[in-house]
């Protein structure tokens, strides 16, 4: 196990490369913005970023990947195909089409191998007339406390399930529910269960997100604020288009921050949702 403070300062890169002008990617891997764009409501890129990689208790790793929405108002949707698909393997492996304003913190992660070894993954995003492309990879400098618990407090994330019977999950790869099916204009009841260790004493968020899907998701409560050792948290979703979506709960116990860069606090819950005309 590293030293924390050399830890915590690892755990920031993610997050100063996003902001910094893109003439490089952690794992050597990227085609760059020539600069930093002053901030704009619309208009702007967004680039791949890779959050770290963490340990999981089968010995198997997850790669924690999230991006830079540069456009303060401006949503994003790249459909995931040609212009946006991971490496090696299918084009969709679970990132995200559809990307809100800003920086946004471990929003899906891959799973590798036990013996992935120094093989890497990457993950192209092209849009504006430009290719981003993020490399992620186990060097050891990239290990993150997603789901161990923070190196200064032990604050675990809050873990996540849909059923009471049904899988839990914790960190940036989270747990996935079972499928889901309505019809364009009908909204979707979506809850989730959610249980935490309260040692930060602060409310759990959790913001509801458009993943994945062709079309615009409205929310009837895009946020919900449980308390510290959690609840139940529930919305309506609402689908303008038929298709298929992947909704994302992102559930957040350290307030003081938004789910970031210390790569800690937060667990991402997904469902699948097939709508009809």
């Amino acid at each position: 196990m590293r030293d924390p403070n050399v830890r915590r300062w690892f755990s920031l890169v993610p997050m100063l490369l996003a902001i910094a002008p893109l003439g490089f990617a952690p794992m050597g891997l990227a085609h760059a913005q020539g600069s930093l764009a002053p901030p704009s409501p619309s208009g702007l890129t967004v680039t791949p970023v890779f959050e770290g990689w963490y340990r999981n208790k089968d010995g198997s790793y997850s790669l924690s990947f999230g991006y830079y929405n540069r456009n303060t108002e401006e949503q994003m949707d790249v459909p995931i195909g040609s212009d946006n698909f991971v490496t090696p393997g299918a084009p969709n492996q679970g990132q995200p089409s559809s990307f809100a304003p800003r920086r946004h913190w471990g929003v899906f992660a891959l799973v590798v191998p036990a013996n992935f070894g120094t093989k890497q993954v990457v993950w192209t995003v092209k849009d504006r007339g430009q290719t981003f492309a993020i490399a992620g990879s186990l060097k050891p400098d990239w290990e993150i406390d997603a789901v161990e618990g923070e190196a200064s407090s032990n604050n675990t994330p809050p873990a996540l399930r849909f059923t009471a019977e049904g899988p839990e999950g914790r960190g940036p790869l989270g747990v996935t529910g079972s499928p889901l099916r309505t019809r364009v204009g009908t909204p979707v009841s979506l809850s989730v269960m959610v249980t935490d260790d309260a040692r930060t004493k602060a409310p759990v968020d959790l913001t509801w997100f458009k993943h994945q899907g062709p079309g615009t998701v409205t929310f009837s409560a895009p946020t919900n604020r449980l308390a510290p050792t959690g609840g139940t948290g529930t919305t309506t979703a609402t689908f303008s288009r038929a298709g298929d979506y992947r909704i994302r709960v992102r559930a957040n116990d350290l307030s003081a921050m938004t789910a970031g860069h210390a790569q800690c606090c937060w667990t991402n819950g997904f469902l699948l949702v097939t709508v009809t005309p």
